[in-house]
């Protein structure tokens, strides 16, 4: 994000203090994220340009390692911004998965005067004193696809995510009784960071509804929602469980499918079992289209970032955005927007991702993935 010369010194200053301060960080409880009916409002789908209304809207994103939030939430975001204030500004921080680095790029946004914060925090727990800094200077906080437990935040856009979990349990559920008893073996559950409340609400699904049917061999709560310490937690469950006795992986988003999905091929598998993801990612659909990885979660993130600009334009400009339900989150009944999500495997990949055009068939169907587009019917 770039500051003007003018307050350059000051927000060093900031930089600075929070490195040596630092936050806390720990488990956040997804409990909070169930959902209530709320009086009914229209879409912000629906809403109408805002007009021409200055301001300024700090975006913060909390990591790279998952392309969506550079490849789509950002530019998606600023677009629609642009599209409803042309003279609104965004200012654009990414916390590369750094709670402390977040924290300073949130002060320096207030020092900066921004009107608005978007905020999907790296450590909802640490965020707290971001949502307190910013109640201090009556800057309103939209909490961005990671809900703020017990913290004033003014509204909240998201996708169901005990929904995803369970919709990927259910997929690779119904893919283990295809191919005959689902405890004929083990699972193996890779599930996302601890200090993401979504990842929680995603494993909560999941056990939802594979609890029961089938055996879970081994279970991870994976660290930064890191490819290289999933590779690392499969190798450790191949290990432990013998490579012929796993018969499916619970993945809970693409980059933990990559890593899980080397760690077997490494191991010599010659058939890969079933394995779920998130995010429909470029290399998570080719393989899916490859057999590879059996399915991913298609987000309609356009959704979820209009959803978000639409409410921090309307905040700006002083006027109350529309909600579809509110969301306990341990302080009140915060305002929300949950956005619906798709399954996705080979079958559906031409009626759902390409014809949504999130990738063309010329993106996925490389000559790596040619033969596999053409059995497949995507041209």
């Amino acid at each position: 994000m770039k500051h003007p010369s003018s307050l350059i010194a000051v927000v060093a200053v900031a930089l600075l203090s929070l490195a040596a301060t630092g936050c806390n960080s720990g488990k956040s409880s997804s409990d909070a994220t169930e959902t209530v009916d709320a009086p009914a409002e229209p879409s912000p789908a629906d809403s109408t340009p805002a007009g021409n209304t200055g301001g300024t809207i700090a975006l913060l994103l909390p990591e790279s390692k998952t392309t969506r939030y550079e490849a789509f939430d950002r530019p998606l975001f600023e677009k629609k911004v642009a599209e409803l204030c042309s003279e609104c500004k965004v200012v654009y921080s990414n916390a590369d998965q750094d709670a402390v680095k977040q924290q300073a790029q949130a002060d320096a946004a207030l020092v900066q005067g921004v009107d608005v914060i978007v905020l999907d925090a790296v450590d909802v727990k640490a965020a707290v004193t971001i949502v307190g800094a910013a109640n201090k200077k009556k800057v309103p906080v939209i909490a961005y696809d990671r809900l703020i437990s017990d913290a004033p935040i003014d509204f909240y856009v998201s996708f169901d995510n005990f929904t995803i979990g369970k919709q990927q349990g259910e997929a690779l559920l119904a893919a283990l009784s295809a191919g005959g008893d689902p405890k004929r073996g083990d699972i193996v559950m890779i599930n996302g960071s601890p200090t993401d409340p979504s990842a929680g609400d995603y494993k909560k699904g999941a056990h939802a509804a594979l609890d029961g049917k089938v055996n879970i061999g081994k279970e991870f709560d994976t660290p930064d929602w890191s490819p290289d310490k999933a590779q690392q937690e499969m190798e450790q469950s191949i290990t432990a469980l013998g490579k012929d006795k796993i018969i499916g992986v619970y993945a809970a988003n693409d980059g933990t499918a990559g890593g899980a999905i080397a760690a077997m091929k490494r191991a010599g598998f010659s058939v890969l079992p079933p394995i779920t993801g998130q995010d429909a990612e470029l290399a998570a659909v080719q393989r899916i289209i490859a057999g590879d990885q059996y399915m991913t979660i298609y987000l309609r993130i356009k959704d979820e970032a209009d959803a978000a600009a639409i409410a921090a334009v309307d905040l700006l400009q002083g006027r109350k955005p529309a909600a579809k339900v509110e969301t306990d989150n341990g302080t009140s009944k915060v305002p929300s927007v949950l956005v619906d999500a798709v399954p996705v495997t080979k079958d559906n990949v031409k009626d759902t991702i390409i014809a949504d055009g999130f990738y063309t068939a010329a993106q996925i169907c490389t000559p790596e993935f040619a033969a596999a587009c053409t059995a497949l019917g995507i041209k």
